[in-house]
């Protein structure tokens, strides 16, 4: 009797997310340097399909997201068993927090200081952009003016109706709640907040469940969001913004690669080679949506199922570093500030660098974590030292691409956090320690 065969092995999803964001990209130039942008065909098809699609899917996945943050960091932050154990966790967690995005903006702003792209631009081409992104811009910045500043921003993160948030999609009020509550549970402990409990948790695992299945549609979806960035623009934008965008992308890998690295092997005795292996779907799904909230369920199953990651730790880093740990926002909000200076001949002195640069690492801990959440706090920093907010529309053409870096970058922060928090935690097991 001959052996059954074998059944083919599936291909894993960051392959099939790879192939979709190879073939998107090299069909959308096709198309932008065959046809041009402007052809009706490739205007019909963008507007019409994979636009349509790609709007599709981060809908349902921000449809599923916030009962996932709401019920992932209730869980966490029960799972730790008493408030000592979480208050050790949540410091450790805001430390690194800090300390990264810290050292992520001071990496950026140097690297402007040092290159000065904003001092190369053609300046015909510069207005054109400028007019080109003149509405959105405007409209951000009018967005800018109604956003609670100072104090009343630190009150905002207290809802005063946790439904209204919700609806709001005022994402860090909800986790305010959502922590609030996960603490009352972890003091209350009686026969009706273990039902509350259990069915949070069934809220969890229906979320998941769910979030697999839309997660299926990953590959189209990215195949989409790069025909449309390929077929709508091409290579012109990013070579008209060069010095900028590679001070951006440079500053990104350093700090990923570089910083990154470093804080694993020596705060947390972690391979970064084993580290990165293990992520490398999380940094797909980032790079494809530009959304730290939509790459969450990712990054949660290649925590604990790559990573070997406690999911008790997972969950609570996760989660809260989806909104709190964004160090690839900050680096970009002061690298964006500091290129609109140059750009407009305004001269910020050392103390107005260091409100920046003050302003970018709060910006990162409270900056949306959906695409293009960045531009409106950018903004607010620009108007904070003198220089012209309308500036961003000259970098709207490039944010979708810079947007899809950053993520990348942050998601990456989030699981680098989550692996030297578990470190430390007396439940840590085997994970990919070196």
């Amino acid at each position: 009797m001959t052996n059954a065969a074998k059944p083919t092995e599936k291909l894993a999803l960051h392959w099939k997310m790879a192939i979709g964001f190879l073939a998107g990209l090299a069909l959308g130039l096709a198309a932008y340097y065959g046809a041009g942008s402007d052809a009706t065909w490739v205007q019909w098809l963008t507007h019409n399909v994979t636009q349509p699609f790609g709007t599709l899917f981060l809908r349902l996945i921000f449809m599923l997201v916030l009962p996932l943050l709401f019920s992932a960091l209730i869980i966490g932050v029960t799972e730790m068993g008493d408030i000592r154990s979480l208050g050790r966790v949540g410091w450790r967690t805001l430390g690194y927090t800090v300390v990264a995005s810290g050292i992520a903006v001071l990496l950026g702003m140097g690297m402007v200081n040092l290159f000065k792209p904003g001092a190369g631009i053609d300046p015909a081409k510069a207005q054109l952009m400028l007019e080109q992104g003149a509405d959105r811009a405007k409209d951000i910045v009018n967005a800018t003016a109604e956003q609670p500043k100072g104090i009343d921003m630190l009150l905002a993160i207290v809802p005063d109706n946790v439904f209204k948030a919700a609806a709001d999609n005022t994402i860090l009020a909800v986790m305010f709640f959502a922590l609030f509550l996960g603490i009352g549970l972890v003091s209350t402990r009686s026969k009706h907040t273990e039902t509350l409990l259990s069915a949070i948790h069934g809220l969890f695992e229906v979320s998941m469940t769910l979030i697999g299945y839309v997660i299926r549609l990953a590959p189209y979806a990215v195949f989409c969001f790069m025909f449309n960035l390929a077929a709508l623009f091409g290579w012109g934008l990013l070579a008209t913004l060069g010095a900028y965008v590679l001070v951006v992308v440079g500053a990104i890998l350093i700090h990923m690669f570089g910083v990154y690295s470093l804080m694993l092997k020596f705060l947390g005795g972690w391979s970064p080679a084993k580290f990165f292996r293990g992520v490398r779907e999380a940094m797909v799904m980032a790079f494809s949506t530009a959304s730290s909230n939509a790459t969450l369920p990712v990054s949660l199953h290649v925590a604990e199922t790559e990573l070997k990651i406690p999911p008790k730790i997972a969950r609570f880093v996760l989660t809260v570093g989806a909104t709190a740990n964004q160090n690839g926002t900050a680096l970009f909000e002061g690298v964006t500030v500091l290129f609109l200076a140059q750009f407009f001949g305004v001269d910020l002195n050392f103390t107005q660098q260091l409100t920046v640069m003050f302003v970018c690492v709060l910006g990162g801990i409270g900056t949306a974590g959906v695409p293009a959440g960045s531009l409106p706090v950018i903004a607010l920093i620009c108007t904070m030292v003198g220089v012209p907010a309308e500036g961003i529309g000259l970098i709207l053409g490039v944010d979708r691409f810079l947007d899809m870096c950053r993520t990348t970058l942050n998601v990456t922060g989030d699981l680098m956090l989550a692996a030297i928090v578990s470190s430390d935690s007396e439940e840590s097991e085997d994970t990919g320690l070196a």
